[in-house]
C-alpha cells in the first residue's frame, strides 16, 4: 500500500487531501496539512475537518482488523473538541472491542506539536463485498 494513498477510493477524503501514514492491526494513522479552505474564522481547522479526519482514522484503524473488507461505516460517533487544531495534524485511531457485527473505536487527533487537540470514540460496521461475509 502506497503510503500517500487509502486502499479504498474516497473521494472527499481525496479532496481533502488526507495521507494514510500507516494502518494494520487495528490502528491507523492519517495526515492532514491544511488550507486556508479548510479554516474557520479564528485560524484554526474548521469543527467538520477535525471531525471528518478523526472519523477516517477510526473506520481505518476498524478496516485494519480485517483486509477482506471494502470499507467501514460509521454508525456513531463523538468528538471532544479539547484546542484549537492549527497547522499541519495527525489524527490516531485504535480499534477497541470488536464484536459480531460492530467494532468500537476510539483516537486522538495531535497538533505539529503532539499535543491533544481533540478526542473521539465511535462505533464502526466493516463492509464487505455483495456476496461475502457480512
Amino acid at each position: 500500500m502506497n503510503a500517500s494513498n487509502f486502499d479504498v477510493l474516497i473521494p472527499f477524503v481525496e479532496h481533502l487531501r488526507f495521507r494514510l501514514l500507516e494502518q494494520g492491526e487495528g490502528r491507523a494513522r492519517v495526515a492532514f496539512d491544511p488550507g486556508p479552505e479548510h479554516m474557520n474564522s479564528w485560524s484554526a481547522i474548521h469543527g467538520g475537518g477535525v471531525m471528518t479526519l478523526l472519523d477516517v482514522a477510526l473506520s481505518s484503524a476498524c478496516r485494519g482488523l480485517d483486509a477482506s473488507c471494502t470499507g467501514a461505516t460509521t454508525v456513531e460517533m463523538k468528538v471532544n473538541f479539547i484546542g484549537p487544531a492549527r497547522g499541519a495534524v495527525i489524527a490516531e485511531g485504535r480499534a477497541q472491542r470488536a464484536g459480531r457485527s460492530l467494532i468500537f473505536a476510539e483516537g486522538e487527533l495531535c497538533d505539529h506539536a503532539g499535543a491533544v487537540v481533540a478526542k473521539a470514540t465511535g462505533t464502526f460496521k466493516l463492509v464487505y463485498a455483495q456476496g461475502a461475509r457480512e
